[in-house]
C-alpha cells in the first residue's frame, strides 16, 4: 500500500453512500440552478421544478453510473438497457413527488424555495433506496 491509499479522499471515494451525495450535490446544483432561473423568468414554480429535476436526474445518471455504482453498471445489451429504465422509473417517482411537493407547497402559500428544500430531502431518500435496493443491486 502507498501513503495515498490512507487519504481521507481516497476512503471517501470508497463509501457509496458518500460518493452517492457527492453526485446529488452536483445534480442538485444543475436542479436548483435551473429551477431558480425558471423562477425567475416567470415560469410557475411546479414547472421549474419538473424541468429543473428533469436536467438534474440527466446529471445524476451520468454520475451514478459513472463514479457511484460503476462497478454495478450492466455491461451492455438488454440488462444495461433494463437498468436504464429501472434508473428512469425511479427518477420518474422522484419528480413526481418533487412536484406534487413543491406544487402543494406553493398552492399553500409557502415559499417555492422551501417547498423545494423539502422536496429534495423525500425525493433523495427515496431515490437512494430505490437505486441501492433495485436500480444497481
Amino acid at each position: 500500500m502507498t501513503v495515498l491509499d490512507f487519504a481521507p479522499l481516497n476512503r471517501i471515494r470508497q463509501i457509496v453512500l458518500a460518493r452517492y451525495i457527492l453526485a446529488s450535490v452536483g445534480a442538485l446544483a444543475v436542479d436548483m440552478g435551473t429551477f431558480r432561473a425558471l423562477l425567475s423568468a416567470g415560469i410557475s414554480p411546479m414547472a421549474a421544478s419538473a424541468v429543473g429535476y428533469s436536467i438534474g436526474i440527466a446529471v445524476h445518471w451520468i454520475l451514478s453510473s459513472r463514479k457511484v455504482f460503476a462497478d454495478q453498471v450492466a455491461a451492455g445489451g438488454m440488462a444495461r438497457t433494463r437498468q436504464k429504465a429501472m434508473f428512469v422509473i425511479s427518477a420518474l417517482l422522484g419528480l413526481g413527488v418533487t412536484t406534487m411537493i413543491v406544487g402543494g407547497g406553493s398552492a399553500a402559500g409557502v415559499d417555492p424555495s422551501i417547498a423545494k428544500l423539502c422536496a429534495i430531502v423525500v425525493s433523495f431518500t427515496l431515490t437512494w433506496l430505490l437505486r441501492k435496493r433495485v436500480v444497481f443491486r
